[in-house]
């Protein structure tokens, strides 16, 4: 993994554990363990997600740039479809008194925002060295 994807990712983990931890324990005291269930498989779906896109950008780092859009809008539709899949699955699988789905709903979108506000914070943060173009002289 290059020191750009590494520091990527650790930017994004970090707030997005640290809320995780937060959701788990605000949803534990709020609905009790159906609500840290729901808050434990929200943080699990999020960072699936999220790493997912991380790790195409890896794979990704040296092709051209229509096969690098390419990939990430199959990675994107193909997590999509999964995530409506899995989501599926436990609504149909799972009782709400075992997993609250206010719970889940609520920690995904807080540990989401986390997430994408770390990745953005690293990335800023990143020196980049990029290709000045040629000049015409």
């Amino acid at each position: 993994m290059s020191q750009s994807n590494r520091a990527m990712w650790r930017g994004a983990a970090l707030p997005s554990f640290i809320s995780s931890v937060i959701a788990m324990g605000v949803s534990w005291f709020v609905s009790g363990l159906s609500g840290f269930f729901g808050a434990l498989l929200a943080s699990f779906t999020v960072v699936i997600f999220f790493s997912v896109s991380l790790l195409v950008a890896r794979f990704t780092k040296d092709a051209n740039p229509i096969a690098t859009m390419a990939l990430a809008m199959f990675s994107y539709f193909t997590k999509l479809f999964i995530m409506a899949i899995f989501l599926i699955a436990v609504t149909r699988l799972t009782s709400p008194e075992s997993v609250d789905r206010r719970a889940f709903g609520v920690s995904a979108l807080v540990i989401a925002f986390a997430w994408l506000g770390g990745e953005v914070r690293a990335f800023l943060k990143l020196r980049l060295q990029l290709p000045l173009p040629e000049s015409r002289s």
